[in-house]
C-alpha cells in the first residue's frame, strides 16, 4: 500500500487528478451497475413467479395426462400440456411424478410433498431438471374428490431470467467501461484546463528566478482559488519590486551623501600629504582649520554610517521588546545630552509624568534626534522649549523655520532642505524618528511655530500619567 501511494505521489498532479476522477466515476458506475443488475434480477424473478402462478393447466388435459401415466403410455397425452419451454408433471401422495412427453423430469422435493400432506396452497422453488437445465417450479394441488390426491408442477427454465441478466451485465460492463475511459479523458482535460493558471504561475516564477524581472504579472480571471493565488503572486512581485527600488534608491542616496564628505576629506588629506612631501609647511592657522575640517568630516561620516546601520538592521522594521517606560524620564535624559551639544543655548523644560509602552533605547534615540535638530537650527544664544503634557511632547526652536513646501518631505530618507545642506547631518534622523514613533503607536509632525518664528516638532504617544499597578507594586 505504501509503495502504491509512493508511486501515486510520484505522478504529475494532472495525472493524479485524472486518475482520481476516473476512479471516482468507476466506483459510481460500478455501484449503479450492481444495483441495476440486482433490481432487474429481482423484477425478472417476480415476473416469472407471477407468470407461473397465473398459468394453471386445463383440468381435462391434466386428467388425460394422468390417464396417460396410469396407462403406461398406452393412451396419448394432449400436446397442450407441453407448450414451448414449459414442463408439466403430476405428483401423487407417494411422491411419484409423471412428466408430460418430450419433457425432462423434475425432482420431487419436500416443498412439493407439503402441498399435499400439509395442505399448503402452493410451493415455489428452483430445481435442476434431469437434462441439467435449471427450472423454476410452481406446484399446486389438483382439485379432485376426495382432495389431496394429486399435485401439479409447472416449470419454466431459469434462462428466461439469466439470459437477460447476462445481456444486461455485458451491456452495463461495456457502458461502464466507456464511462470510465470517458471520465478519465474528461478528468485529464479538466486537470489540464484547471491547472493551466498554475502552469502560468510556475512559468512566471521560473522567469522571475531566471531574469530577476519583478515586473512580470499573471492575468487574473475569475474569483476562484487560482485567481487568488495569481493575485497573491502579483502582490508579492509588486512588493518585491518596490522593496528593490527602495533598496536601490537607498544605496544611490547613501552613495550621494557619502561622496561629499569623502571628497572634502580626500582633498584635505591630499593637502596635508602634499605639504609633507614638498616640505612646504602649512601656516599654523590654516593647518588648525584644516584639521578641524577633517575632524568635522570624520564626525559627519561616522554619524551617516551609524544612521545607515540603524536603517539596515534586520530587525529595523520590527520593534524590539516593549516595556512600560516614563516618557518624561527619557526626555529628561535626552535633554542632558542636548545641553552638552549646545552649551550656549537656553533649554527650558516642563515635563509632566507620562508612561508609554515602547522600546526604551529607540525612543531615547528618537527624542535625541529631534532635540539635535532643534539645537542645530537654533541661533546663537537662542532658546529651545520642551514641554510634555498628557502624552504630547513639543520641541520648539527659534530658528529660521521650514518652508511650507518642504514640510511634506521632512520624514523622507536623505531629504534635506536647501537651507540645511550646509549644516552637518545625513538626512536620516527624522525618518528614523518617524519609524520609531509609529512602532510605538504614536505619530509625529513638524509645523511652523505658532508665532511664526522657528519650528515646532510634536510627538504624540498613547499612554497614561500613572504607571501600571504591577510596576508600582513591584517597586
Amino acid at each position: 500500500m505504501r509503495r502504491l501511494l509512493g508511486r501515486l505521489r510520484s505522478l504529475p498532479l494532472r495525472s493524479r487528478l485524472a486518475l482520481l476522477v476516473a476512479t471516482a466515476v468507476a466506483v459510481a458506475v460500478a455501484a449503479v451497475a450492481v444495483a441495476c443488475w440486482f433490481v432487474t434480477r429481482e423484477q425478472l424473478e417476480h415476473r416469472l413467479d407471477d407468470s407461473l402462478r397465473s398459468s394453471r393447466v386445463d383440468e381435462d388435459a391434466v386428467r388425460d395426462l394422468l390417464a396417460y401415466c396410469q396407462g403406461a403410455g398406452q393412451s396419448q397425452a394432449p400436446q397442450s400440456l407441453n407448450p414451448s419451454s414449459t414442463t408439466v408433471q403430476i405428483i401423487d401422495t407417494e411422491g411419484t411424478a409423471c412428466t408430460a412427453p418430450n419433457s425432462s423430469a423434475l425432482p420431487v422435493t419436500d416443498d412439493d410433498r407439503k402441498v399435499l400432506a400439509a395442505g399448503h396452497a402452493y410451493a415455489l422453488h428452483t430445481e435442476t431438471a434431469a437434462n441439467g437445465v435449471k427450472m423454476r417450479v410452481y406446484t399446486y394441488e389438483l382439485p379432485t374428490r376426495p382432495p389431496g390426491q394429486y399435485a401439479v408442477s409447472i416449470a419454466r427454465p431459469m434462462n428466461e431470467v439469466t439470459d437477460p441478466l447476462s445481456s444486461l451485465a455485458w451491456l452495463l460492463l461495456g457502458v461502464g467501461g466507456l464511462g470510465v475511459v470517458g471520465a478519465g479523458a474528461a478528468g485529464l482535460w479538466v486537470a489540464r484546463s484547471g491547472l493551466r493558471p498554475v502552469d502560468e504561475l510556475a512559468d512566471a516564477v521560473e522567469l522571475v528566478a531566471r531574469t530577476e524581472d519583478l515586473t512580470v504579472r499573471i492575468p487574473v480571471e475569475g474569483e476562484d482559488e487560482i485567481a487568488r493565488l495569481s493575485r497573491s503572486f502579483n502582490s508579492m512581485t509588486a512588493s518585491l519590486a518596490v522593496s528593490r527600488d527602495r533598496q536601490a534608491q537607498l544605496i544611490a542616496d547613501a552613495g550621494h551623501e557619502l561622496r561629499t564628505p569623502l571628497t572634502s576629506l580626500r582633498t584635505n588629506i591630499e593637502l596635508l600629504a602634499r605639504s609633507e612631501d614638498t616640505g612646504r609647511a602649512i601656516p599654523p592657522a590654516d593647518r588648525k582649520a584644516l584639521m578641524a575640517s577633517v575632524t568635522a568630516q570624520m564626525t559627519e561620516l561616522a554619524a551617516l554610517i551609524g544612521d545607515l546601520q540603524e536603517l539596515a538592521r534586520p530587525d529595523a522594521a520590527q520593534p524590539g521588546p516593549l516595556e512600560v517606560v516614563g516618557l518624561h524620564d527619557i526626555t529628561r535624559t535626552a535633554l542632558q545630552r542636548a545641553r552638552l551639544r549646545g552649551p550656549e543655548l537656553t533649554v527650558t523644560e516642563e515635563l509632566a509624568p507620562w508612561y508609554v509602552r515602547g522600546e526604551p533605547a529607540a525612543l531615547q534615540r528618537a527624542i535625541v534626534n529631534v532635540l539635535d535638530n532643534a539645537v542645530k537650527f537654533s541661533p546663537a544664544r537662542g532658546t529651545v522649549e520642551v514641554t510634555l503634557h498628557r502624552g504630547e511632547l513639543r520641541v520648539r526652536d527659534h530658528g529660521p523655520g521650514i518652508p511650507a513646501e518642504d514640510l511634506p518631505h521632512v520624514f523622507e530618507r536623505f531629504w534635506r532642505s536647501p537651507s540645511a545642506r550646509q549644516l552637518p547631518g545625513s538626512g536620516l534622523g527624522l525618518s528614523i524618528v518617524a519609524r520609531t514613533v509609529q512602532q510605538s503607536g504614536g505619530d509625529i509632525a513638524l509645523r511652523p511655530a505658532p508665532d511664526g518664528h522657528g519650528t515646532e516638532a510634536v510627538i504624540r504617544l498613547p499612554g497614561a500619567p500613572q504607571p501600571p499597578p504591577e510596576l508600582t507594586t513591584g517597586a
